[in-house]
This record gives structure tokens, sequence and C-alpha cells, in this order.
């Protein structure tokens, strides 16, 4: 099915739209995974940051799934019958970043800045006084992969609430969508997996655990309305 401006995610499009590349999206998933996975390992054993491997490696698993997900609802709900107005909000805003970067500043000026207690912060905690330089820049980078898809989680729960309100689908399309709803429940809960390496940080716990529980909500009144 082609694809036209403004009918995907900022990731599907990145993906997609380099001139002469074609990579199918399971390869794409897969390069992801490996090249993070690859860096997380890799640095750990060089920097004897052991203690951060296993966190980084639940946060790129946590980052892979979400991609499986964005290509998922990305591609059933362009074969929607919906008007242009629901795939224009959902795709051609794209609030997602918006939504991503909101959520990637917060958790940066919760590392770099937040001391909680008046103690170290959360950066000087996980690497020391010293951090290696290709550490921080790989952790941000999952990170950021984390914020990303977890914005585009709360938008397509948001968008799908609008459109439980707004369009009219016939049976068969209704069957569809709940079932997306319920998938994207589904990647909402995978984000729990962090939650062990969070019993510290309150903060960030619940973040976490709200974004989850507000999800769940979101797309549960949708499947109801809808």
């Amino acid at each position: 099915m082609s694809r036209e401006y403004g009918e995907t995610w900022v990731y599907e499009s990145l993906v997609g739209g380099i001139p002469g590349l074609d990579v199918s999206r399971t390869l794409a998933v897969a390069l992801q995974f490996a090249v993070f996975e690859v860096g997380v390992v890799a640095l750990g054993w060089y920097y004897g940051t052991w203690d951060a491997v296993v966190a980084g490696t639940v946060a790129v698993v946590v980052a892979a799934v979400g991609s499986v997900e964005m290509h998922r609802l990305g591609a059933k709900n362009r074969l929607l019958g919906t008007p242009p107005e629901h795939k224009r909000l959902l795709f051609g805003s794209s609030i997602e970043i918006v939504l991503g970067v909101l959520a990637f500043i917060a958790l940066l000026t919760y590392l770099f800045a937040w001391d909680g207690t008046g103690g170290p912060t959360l950066i000087d905690r996980l690497f020391g006084d010293d951090p290696p330089l290709p550490v921080v820049y790989l952790t941000l980078l999952v990170l950021w992969d984390l914020t990303y898809r977890i914005g585009t989680s709360w938008w397509s729960a948001v968008v799908a609430l609008w459109r439980a309100v707004h369009v009219d689908l016939p049976d068969e399309e209704r069957a569809v969508v709940r079932r997306l709803d319920a998938e994207n429940i589904g990647f909402s809960l995978v984000q729990l997996a962090l939650v062990p390496f969070l019993l510290t940080e309150p903060v960030l716990l619940g973040a976490v655990v709200g974004h989850v529980i507000a999800v769940a909500v979101v797309c549960s009144l949708a499947i109801w309305l809808t």
C-alpha cells in the first residue's frame, strides 16, 4: 500500500524515506535492536559498567517492542476507512514527536539536576563523578528511543478516544480498532519491565506507572465507546 505524506509516523518516514535504501520493517527493527544491544554490552565490558548492562538491555528490548508496535499500528490504521481527519490527527500532526521531546527533556532535567535528598544526581549514581562519554551518549540515545515510543503510545491512545467519539465505523472495522487499542495497552504493559530498575527513583517510577495506567484507561474507554 502506498503511503501518502502525513500518513506515517516520523520513525516510519526515517526508515522508508532514505533514497536507495529498501529495508523491511522486520530487518529495521532487528538492526535497531542489534546495534543498541551490541553497544550496551561492548561499552559495559570496556568501561566495566556491568551494573547498567541489564537495565540497558531491558530498555533496548522495550524500545524494540515499541518499534514493532509502531509499525503495526501505522500499517493497520492506514487500512482503516476512517476520514482524512483521523489519519491527519494520528500521523500528520507529528504530536508524538512533541510528546517524546517533552518527556525526554523532563527526563534529562531529572537525570542531571534532580538530587532528591541533596545527594548526587542519578547520572552521578549511575556512572560516577567522571562518566565515560560514549556510555552517556548511548544511554541518552536509548532513552530518547524509549521516550519517543512512549509518547507515540500516549498519542495513539488519545487519538483512539477521539476516533471512538467522532467516527462511526462499520462492524468489521470496530473489531479491528478494538484489537489495535488492546495492543496499545499491551505495549504500555511491556514498559512495566522498567519498574525493577526504578524502585529507588520514585519520581521516574511514578511517571512510568502513571503513563501505563493512563494509556490503559484511555484505550479501555475507547474500546468501550467503539
